[in-house]
């Protein structure tokens, strides 16, 4: 349930944008018992609040296991949201319509109102017509890849699948997207194994876009090449961006990268977005004390200026997503705690223009 003032505001701040997410959760069960019932939940996405501009790259970021990729599949509906929206292209009157409808407790209303409109609650037909305008590219292309398929017949799977085209119509697509991502006819009648690394995921792009997609999801597309071919995907991926207009949810480790590639960057710690920003402030003035900590580790090329640097120590390790902390979930690790901290959860708000916290050292208003 969201509250109507919250969503208004929140709507009027994200004005036409791509793609909304709102309350949205991902929690996956622990079986226990002979009956194999689940004992307990896993919090993997716990209440995510985002949105993303048509044109722009997101950078998601933060340590391995809070959460990240599981928000990314969600987004395109690989996996299933446990309760919150999706609103994919929706105008503001249509997600007013749903708000309302919940807001009065009208189920047969609201129903069908989510099954039309919110990405969430979509089946059927109508969720397969909403991935043809979504895609993603997974971050080890060799496993990403079948071993047994032709590239001609793993980059034109889409349009078979989605019924688009096939034969020689279907060839064509498949062409013009390879020669997108540089390579070429030449290619076509091989194997997987025959490409090196950076070649596999140029594949892997090319069978995101053969459908003409508006949104791709980069699930961590550079973590599994050399440092040399980082930066020419990372350039084609921008290329790529400008020549199609495609939006980008951009996954990594690397904070670098992020930094290169990103119009805005969003912090997720423990299944919660902590804080919000384009990538010139949030990387020039950090404000929720994560933040700060994750930025500090981030290498710098000059030997003088890295032991200059201060680097910010977290004691302890990341709380389980099956149990955690009350109140702020960073507190247990938390350098500023104070009071509030351990007993009241701390919601998204806006500090400064554009830049949205999610901390009690930053109280709303």
């Amino acid at each position: 349930m969201i509250a109507r003032e919250y969503a208004e505001s929140w709507l009027e701040k994200t004005q036409g944008a791509l793609l909304r997410t709102m309350g949205l959760k991902k929690h996956f069960p622990v079986l226990g018992g002979v009956l194999k019932r689940p004992v307990a939940w896993v919090r993997a996405v716990d209440g995510v609040d985002i949105w993303i501009q048509r044109g722009e790259t997101l950078g998601l970021v933060g340590e391995s296991g809070c959460g990240k990729t599981t928000l990314g599949r969600t987004i395109i509906r690989l996996l299933d949201p446990t309760e919150g929206h999706i609103f994919y292209d929706l105008p503001e009157e249509t997600i007013k319509r749903i708000i309302e409808a919940e807001e009065r407790g009208d189920k047969q209303e609201l129903k069908r109102l989510r099954e039309q409109f919110d990405l969430a609650a979509m089946k059927g037909k109508k969720l397969k017509e909403y991935r043809r305008r979504m895609q993603i590219v997974f971050q080890n292309p060799l496993t990403a890849l079948n071993p047994r398929m032709m590239v001609k017949d793993i980059v034109a799977e889409p349009l078979v699948v989605q019924r688009i085209a096939k034969g020689e119509a279907a060839m064509e697509r498949v062409l013009e997207a390879l020669q997108a991502v540089g390579l070429g006819r030449e290619h076509l009648r091989r194997y997987p194994h025959e490409f090196s690394g950076g070649q596999r995921q140029r594949i892997a792009i090319a069978r995101a876009l053969v459908l003409r997609p508006e949104f791709l999801v980069l699930d961590e597309p550079t973590s599994a090449v050399d440092v040399s071919v980082r930066a020419r995907l990372l350039k084609l991926l921008g290329e790529l961006q400008e020549k199609y207009g495609l939006t980008y949810l951009f996954i990594s480790h690397d904070l670098s990268q992020v930094q290169v590639i990103s119009d805005r960057v969003a912090v997720m710690y423990l299944g919660k977005i902590v804080e919000l920003a384009d990538t010139q402030t949030i990387f020039e003035k950090p404000l929720h004390p994560y933040t700060q900590a994750l930025f500090s580790a981030k290498p710098v090329p000059d030997p003088v200026l890295a032991r200059k640097k201060k680097r910010i120590v977290l004691k302890g390790d990341v709380p389980s997503p099956v149990n955690p902390p009350s109140g702020c979930r960073f507190h247990p690790r938390c350098l500023k705690r104070f009071e509030p901290c351990d007993k009241e959860e701390p919601h998204l708000i806006e500090v400064e223009p554009g830049h949205w916290v999610a901390c009690h050292l930053y109280p709303p208003g």
